[in-house]
Order: C-alpha cells, then sequence, then structure tokens
C-alpha cells in the first residue's frame, strides 16, 4: 500500500519546463526572434502565402506537441518551439496586415489586448505569471499562449515604427534598444518585480530582433536576403542549444533534485 501510495504522489510531482533566465537565455531569444521574422519573409516569398502559413501552423503545432510531451526542461524542444512559435506568430501578424489590410496600428493595439487577456486570464486562474512555477500542463498553455501573443505583438510593433511612423528598420533598432533598457534599469536599479521586467523585456525583444533581422536581410538594409539571415540565426541557435544541452548551464535548479509538486517552488518575486 505505502508504494502504490508513493507511485501516486510522484506521479502528480512535476518538473520546470522552462529554463532558468541566464544570458544565455536573452541570447537565444533574441536570435529566435530574428529567425522568426527573416523565416517568415522567405517562406511567403518562396512559397504560395496560403501554403507558407499552412505549413508554418503545422510546424508549430508539431513543435508544441514535442515540447508538452517532455516531462521536464529539454533544450532542443523548449526552443524549437520558441523558434516555431517565433515563425507562426510573424506570420499571424501579417497575416492581418497583408492578407485582410489591417493597418498596423490596429493589429498592434489587437495583439497587446490579446496578450493583456492571457495575463489576465493566466493570474486569475493560477494567481501567478512566474515562469518559474510552469511545471503544469495548465501553466505551460498559459505560457505558450503568452509567448505566441508577445511574438504576434511584437511583430505588428515592430512594422509599425518601421513603416508606419518612417524609422525604417535601422531606426527603430535603436528605438527598441533604448525601450528594452527600461526593464533592465528598473530591475537591477531601482526594484522593479522580477515577473514585470521579464514579460517587458520578453515582449521587447521580439521587435528588437525582427527589425535587426529585417535590417540585414531586406534591399532597405544590408540586403543580404531572408533565406542567407535565416540560415546565419538558425545556425547560431543550434549551436547554442547544443552547448546548453551538453553543460546544463541553463537546467532548472529542481532538475537536479525532486521534481516539484504543482503549487511549490513560486519564488517570493511572485508576490511582490
Amino acid at each position: 500500500m505505502d508504494r502504490r501510495i508513493h507511485r501516486f504522489a510522484s506521479a502528480r510531482h512535476t518538473y520546470s519546463k522552462v529554463p532558468e533566465i541566464t544570458a544565455w537565455f536573452w541570447l537565444v531569444k533574441a536570435l529566435t526572434t530574428a529567425m522568426g521574422e527573416s523565416t517568415s519573409d522567405w517562406l511567403v516569398h518562396a512559397l504560395v502565402p496560403e501554403i507558407a502559413v499552412v505549413l508554418g501552423a503545422i510546424a508549430f503545432a508539431v513543435a508544441i506537441y514535442i515540447q508538452f510531451a517532455k516531462d521536464r526542461y529539454v533544450p532542443w524542444c523548449y526552443w524549437f518551439a520558441v523558434a516555431m512559435v517565433g515563425v507562426f506568430g510573424t506570420m499571424c501578424a501579417d497575416v492581418l496586415h497583408v492578407g485582410l489590410g489591417v493597418p498596423y496600428i490596429v493589429s498592434t493595439i489587437f495583439f497587446a489586448i490579446v496578450l493583456v487577456v492571457v495575463f489576465r486570464t493566466w493570474y486569475r486562474v493560477e494567481g501567478t505569471l512566474s515562469i518559474h512555477s510552469i511545471h503544469t500542463p495548465r501553466r505551460e498553455t498559459f505560457y505558450w499562449a503568452a509567448v505566441l501573443a508577445t511574438f504576434a505583438l511584437g511583430t505588428a510593433a515592430g512594422d509599425l515604427t518601421a513603416h508606419s511612423l518612417g524609422l525604417g528598420y535601422f531606426g527603430s533598432i535603436w528605438l527598441f534598444a533604448a525601450i528594452i533598457a527600461v526593464p533592465a534599469l528598473g530591475y537591477f536599479r531601482f526594484g522593479m518585480g522580477s515577473i514585470l521586467a521579464f514579460w517587458f523585456a520578453y515582449v521587447v525583444t521580439r521587435p528588437l530582433g525582427a527589425s535587426v533581422a529585417d535590417w540585414l536581410g531586406k534591399p532597405e538594409g544590408v540586403g543580404i536576403g531572408s533565406g542567407a539571415v535565416s540560415l546565419i540565426f538558425a545556425a547560431a541557435i543550434a549551436t547554442i542549444v547544443w552547448h546548453l544541452s551538453r553543460t546544463g548551464k541553463d537546467t532548472p535548479a529542481d532538475q537536479f533534485g525532486e521534481p516539484l509538486a504543482p503549487g511549490e517552488g513560486v519564488p517570493a518575486a511572485v508576490t511582490s
């Protein structure tokens, strides 16, 4: 009887599904945003747009399925999912503007509202937006919904500044580089909450990375081509993820010991 109880209790425990937030995290996150932008642009122009969107949706679904099938953080699974969210999230934003003619300002506001709704629902249901608590399927669902919304919002915001506001890709790079300094300074110097600082930076890395990819790939910038940019960033991502898989530098602490029970392991910063 005791063994059965132990097995049942152990089955209710799960590991964290999100990496530790280190400099490696932000580096790979920025690379995936850039790769998502360039890959989406390349696919849409290389294929019939409708087919490209369908392929993007399939790749996104496969990546998310693989990620959810794991019981803990696995670097290549997690970052493959992020990369496919980057591609599909870009397509979602582009479909509204290119396919349906929705102005960038409207799509930016729309995706901002979607993100707020996701965050509000997530917090009402789970009581936290901390990524350190992603160790149940429901919390992971909220997490990936938020990630998808941030990518779509960031894509629309980047296009808004580059095209509608006339800053161009290079000007947008400087704008979002300045904006992303806000959560960094807020967290390290002025006591900004860790959760707010994280999601603030997470949203802004998307338009920053996308602007870099567009500047490198498009004729208005360096002009080396979206396909070449995609390959460069994909190679960089693969190299870093391989390094992280070998070294475990971003492996969550709970994977070195006993798994966490649902509701456990939420840091003090969650309530701050």
